[in-house]
C-alpha cells in the first residue's frame, strides 16, 4: 500500500480584519514533509499516528505540507494557492496512491474561495480518482458538497476541547485501510441541524449526547459518527451544525440515522448550550465568591477563532475595580513586548498596552508597570500537542495585578502559559483567561469556579448578533423554531 498524508489547517473568521498569510503560517507551525520529524501539535497529531501505522504495516509513505495558522480572516489567494499547489505536486510526483489521508480544519476561506477543503479534495479526487480519500477535521467545521462529493471517508472530532484528535486519527486510518482493501464501502449523509452556537462537550447535556454518538457507532452497518458543531464567526452559506453519518453500504441507514440524531439534537438545543454572564456581572460573581481562584474566560477576545486577541474591555474594568491578586492573559501587543524586552526583567515603566488592532480592541491601557520575566521559545499543553507561545512577558501593575502579553497572537490553553513565567496561580483570586473553551479542563484543576463571560469582540457569544449574507437566517437561536419557519 502507498499512503500520501498532509495537513492545511486554519480556521477563518470572515469578519476579521487581519488577512491570514504565509507569515502567520511561518509563525505557527510551516512544514514541508517534515512534520513527523518534529514534537506534534494539535493538527500534526494526526501525521504521526497515520505514519507510525502505515510503516508497521510495511507501506510507502509520502508526507507533504504540514502548515497551520491561527485563525484570523480570509487568507490571501497567493498564499492558499501556492499551498495548494505544493500538495497536489507531491501527490503527482508520489505516483500512483492507494490511500490518502489529510488532517484539515473545515472552516479555512481564502480570499477566492469559501471552501478551501471542499477545492482542495476535489483536485485530489481528480489527481488520484481511484484512491481512498478520507479527512479529519475540526469539529467547528462546515460540512459541504464538495467535501461529501469528493471523500470516502470523513470524521470530525468528537471532544471540545479537543483532546481526542489521536483517537479520530486511528479512526480513520482503521477505516481507510478496510476500505482500500474492500472490507467495507463507505457511505456518507448528513443532516443540517439549523443551529449555530458553542457546545462543551465535558459535561451535562451535550456529554450525554456525545456518548450517545458513540454507543450509535456500536450499531450493525454504522461506521461512524460526527457532530460538525460549525464555526459561527463564518459568513458562508454552510455554517452551522450538522450530523454525520457513515455506514457501511448503506445510504438509507445514512441518511435515517443522520435525521434521528440530527432532530434529537436539535430538540435538546435550550439544554446543550450556556448562557453567558456580562463583564460586570462576572466580575461581581468573582469578587462575591467565597472560594478561589476564580476564571474568567473573556469569551469574546479568543484569538483561536480570529479575534484580535488585544481587547482591553475585561483588563480595564478589573484595574478600574483595582482588583488585587488577579491574573490576567494573554495581551498580544508584540510592539509592547519589544519595549520590555529592550528595558529588560526589572525594569519599571509606564506601557501602553492592547487596543490596537480594530473597533473590537477597544483602547489602550496605560499602565505602569514592572517587568517581572520575559520567556521566549516556550509553549502550552493542548491535548497531547504543544502550541508555541512566542515571546511571553509578565507585568505587574502597581495595584498588585498580573498581566501577560506576548508576541504571537495565541488563546489560553493551559495555567503553563502561565507558571512558566512564575506567575502562582494558586495565590491569585481572579484568572482572567482569553479563551473560549479550550482552557476548561486544565484550569478547572486550579480555580474553584469558571464564568464564561460574553465579552465584546470579534468572537463575541452572541449569535443573535452576527449579521451573516450568505446563511439562510432560518436558524437557530435567530429565530425558534427554523423547522418551523
Amino acid at each position: 500500500m502507498k499512503l500520501f498524508i498532509a495537513t492545511l489547517s486554519t480556521e477563518t473568521n470572515t469578519f476579521s480584519t487581519m488577512p491570514t498569510a504565509r507569515s502567520g503560517f511561518e509563525e505557527y507551525f510551516l512544514s514541508h514533509g517534515k512534520a513527523t520529524d518534529l514534537p506534534p501539535n494539535l493538527m500534526t497529531e494526526a501525521l504521526h499516528v497515520w505514519r507510525a501505522k502505515a510503516e508497521a504495516l510495511g507501506w510507502e509513505v509520502t508526507e507533504s505540507l504540514a502548515a497551520i495558522a491561527e485563525p484570523a480572516g480570509p487568507t490571501v489567494c497567493e498564499c492558499y494557492n501556492a499551498f495548494r499547489t505544493e500538495i497536489l505536486t507531491d501527490l503527482e510526483e508520489a505516483g500512483k496512491v492507494d490511500i490518502v489521508l489529510l488532517q484539515l480544519h473545515g472552516a479555512m476561506v481564502a480570499e477566492n474561495n469559501d471552501d478551501c477543503e471542499g477545492d482542495l479534495v476535489s483536485l485530489v479526487r481528480q489527481t488520484c480518482p481511484n484512491a481512498v480519500i478520507g479527512i479529519s477535521l475540526d469539529l467547528h467545521c462546515h460540512l459541504t458538497e464538495k467535501m461529501m462529493k469528493n471523500c470516502d471517508l470523513i470524521i470530525c472530532f468528537k471532544e471540545y476541547p479537543h483532546d481526542d484528535a489521536t483517537d479520530r486519527a486511528v479512526e480513520l486510518f482503521e477505516l481507510a485501510r478496510q476500505t482500500a482493501l474492500g472490507h467495507i464501502r463507505p457511505i456518507m449523509r448528513d443532516f443540517d441541524c439549523r443551529m449555530i452556537n458553542l457546545y462543551l462537550t465535558k459535561n451535562g447535556a451535550m456529554r450525554d449526547f456525545v456518548d450517545q454518538m458513540t454507543e450509535t457507532e456500536k450499531l450493525p452497518g454504522i461506521l461512524s459518527v460526527s457532530l460538525a458543531h460549525g464555526f459561527p464567526w463564518a459568513d458562508i452559506a454552510d455554517v452551522g451544525a450538522r450530523m454525520l453519518v457513515v455506514t457501511d453500504g448503506d445510504p438509507e441507514l445514512a441518511k435515517e440515522t443522520a435525521c434521528r440524531l440530527g432532530s434529537e439534537f436539535y430538540d435538546k438545543r435550550h439544554d446543550v448550550t450556556q448562557e453567558y454572564v456580562s463583564i460586570a456581572a462576572g466580575l461581581d460573581q468573582a469578587e462575591a465568591s467565597e472560594d478561589w481562584p476564580v476564571v474568567l474566560a473573556d469569551m469574546g477576545d479568543n484569538s483561536g477563532g480570529g479575534a484580535p486577541g488585544d481587547s482591553t474591555f475585561l483588563a480595564r474594568e478589573i484595574v478600574n475595580r483595582r482588583l488585587s491578586d488577579t491574573a490576567l492573559g494573554i495581551i498580544w501587543d508584540p510592539i509592547s513586548v519589544r519595549i520590555c524586552e529592550d528595558a529588560g526583567i526589572g525594569a519599571k515603566l509606564k506601557l501602553r498596552i492592547g487596543g490596537k488592532i480594530a473597533v473590537e480592541s477597544g483602547d489602550p491601557l496605560d499602565l505602569a508597570v514592572e517587568v517581572k520575566n520575559i520567556r521566549s521559545g516556550i509553549g502550552q499543553h493542548l491535548g497531547l500537542g504543544l502550541e508555541p507561545l512566542g515571546t511571553v512577558v509578565w507585568l505587574r501593575t502597581e495595584k498588585n495585578i498580573d498581566i501577560l502579553i506576548n508576541s504571537l497572537r495565541t488563546q489560553v490553553y493551559h495555567p503553563e502559559a502561565f507558571e512558566q513565567l512564575g506567575v502562582v496561580l494558586a495565590e491569585k483570586k481572579i484568572i482572567a483567561v482569553k479563551s473560549l473553551f479550550h482552557f476548561h479542563g486544565p484550569f478547572s484543576k486550579v480555580g474553584a469556579r469558571i464564568i464564561q463571560v460574553a465579552t465584546t469582540g470579534g468572537t463575541s457569544p452572541d449569535f443573535r448578533a452576527i449579521r451573516y449574507e450568505n446563511r439562510d437566517p432560518n436558524y437557530w437561536p435567530n429565530v425558534e423554531n427554523p423547522f418551523l419557519e
